[in-house]
């Protein structure tokens, strides 16, 4: 028995949130380290994405009546509600639902597993009938660029649909919890993080095309490398104001590029994320060639606009969850840049770290490719002095030291650094732990080690 079933079991035990004899669906999905990617997924870049050790659980049981059940303990911890309960008939429409999670600041946190019982009921509307009770534990910390939030979505989401004899797995997984984040929570994030915690498994990486969600084979990274992570103690959301005018700034020089092309950029009706698209690129900035760019857009691109420059003479912003602020101003040419080059960062890291026995030279390629990828996004607005900090530190070891490269993961503008070094730099990487310690008086978390994604996990059933 895990020691989440054991934890499930005290609970049940209590009488006073589990019945005594339903079944209990439990899920596992784990935290995600953007080892190269971050910000390309939703501009259908291509990223490589590993699973973490640390995971959310979730254990789910169906009630009789029409109340939807929450629980987890760790929001008390941030002075949040902990316990919230809904009626089950509430959930009529996709404004409902948002008004439902936010009507009251302590419990917006539902909105990730509130918009899940809303999808569900609304897709299979035969089998999803009733409520149920959900209990939520997490060692995913929050804020720190490693995906909490897609944790918690896909942990709660696979076990409930199993609960209501629904088998969600794979990218339709991925793309329901994505749907959640997107249109009940409200943050603008692409599929990279559900994708990466539904179809990782322990000791690989995922490369994944985000167009819309194409997964390519795991790759075992080289025998010789080995991967860490340091959170720089500096709170990274999504729906913080750098992400989103970075996100906004590249859609702004995308649409930019159609207009001199002369190509129509509409709303792109086969999707069921809300996207746009045009007959060249379909929408995906990232397939714009960074050699077409280089020599046609990038000098016209403004390198600063403020969002009522673009907005003048009729123009729209072909994104449906980033606005356009009058008065912002966006770094268009650096963020629309960003999403065309890093995807051709990415293409050559995953090639080179397909390679069994790289060289001394393959190794510092990837690790210049992965500061190539942090400094840029100091460029689009993402930059962090902390995060900077990790990252010289761990370039001044150096490969002599045995550690190549260092880039912060996800969203940026603080989170988690993820660092690539051989097996034997466990002391150099140490160094670098001690010395940001010092630095910034604090004790930093690391991440090490990998674990199996939900797919791979699957659904444990407690009968008693």
């Amino acid at each position: 028995m895990t020691a989440f079933e054991q934890e499930v079991a005290r609970v049940r035990a209590q009488g006073d949130f589990f019945a005594p004899v339903r079944p209990i669906y439990i899920g596992r999905s784990p935290g995600r380290l953007d080892l190269m990617g971050g910000n390309v997924d939703y501009t259908g870049g291509l990223v490589f994405e590993a699973t973490i050790r640390e995971a959310t659980w979730a254990a789910v049981q169906l009630r009789d009546d029409q109340r939807i059940c929450f629980w987890n303990p760790q929001m008390a911890k941030r002075g949040w509600s902990d316990r919230v309960d809904f009626a089950f008939e509430a959930l009529t429409d996709d404004d409902a639902v948002r008004q439902l999670a936010n009507e009251d600041p302590s419990h917006r946190w539902t909105a990730y597993v509130l918009g899940i019982f809303h999808l569900l009921r609304t897709h299979y509307p035969e089998a999803v009938k009733g409520g149920a009770n959900v209990y939520i534990s997490s060692e995913v910390p929050l804020n720190k660029g490693v995906s909490s939030s897609a944790a918690v979505e896909v942990s709660v989401m696979k076990p409930a649909a199993r609960a209501y004899g629904i088998d969600l797995q794979g990218i339709e997984l991925a793309e329901a919890c994505q749907w959640v984040e997107n249109v009940i929570a409200e943050s603008a994030c692409g599929i990279m993080d559900q994708a990466a915690v539904v179809l990782g498994d322990e000791g690989y990486v995922l490369p994944l095309l985000c167009q819309p969600c194409q997964p390519r084979e795991l790759v075992r990274l080289p025998a010789e490398l080995k991967c860490w992570a340091i959170d720089s103690g500096v709170s990274h959301a999504v729906t913080g104001i750098e992400y989103e005018a970075a996100r906004a700034g590249a859609f702004m020089g995308y649409k930019l590029i159609c207009d001199w092309e002369g190509l129509e950029v509409a709303p792109d009706r086969a999707s069921r994320i809300p996207r746009f698209t045009d007959p060249r690129w379909r929408g995906y900035v990232s397939d714009i060639s960074p050699s077409l760019f280089r020599s046609k857009y990038e000098m016209r691109l403004p390198e600063a606009m403020r969002g009522a420059e673009f907005l003048n003479n009729g123009q729209f912003h072909p994104d449906p969850f980033t606005p356009v602020r009058p008065d912002a101003c966006y770094r268009v040419r650096h963020c629309t840049r960003y999403a065309i080059e890093e995807n051709q960062r990415i293409q050559l890291f995953v090639e080179l770290a397909r390679g069994r026995e790289p060289s001394e030279d393959t190794c510092r390629l990837m690790g210049d490719l992965m500061y190539q990828s942090h400094y840029s996004y100091t460029e689009c607005g993402l930059g962090n002095e902390a995060t900077d900090l990790l990252v010289d530190l761990v370039r001044a070891e150096g490969p002599a030291s045995g550690l190549y490269g260092a880039k912060v993961t996800g969203g940026g503008a603080g989170g988690t650094v993820a660092v690539l070094g051989r097996h034997d730099a466990e002391p150099a990487f140490r160094r670098v732990v001690d010395r940001y310690a010092e630095a910034r008086q604090i004790e930093p978390y690391v991440f090490a080690g990998s674990s199996m994604g939900a797919d791979r996990f699957g659904v444990l059933v407690m009968e008693r």
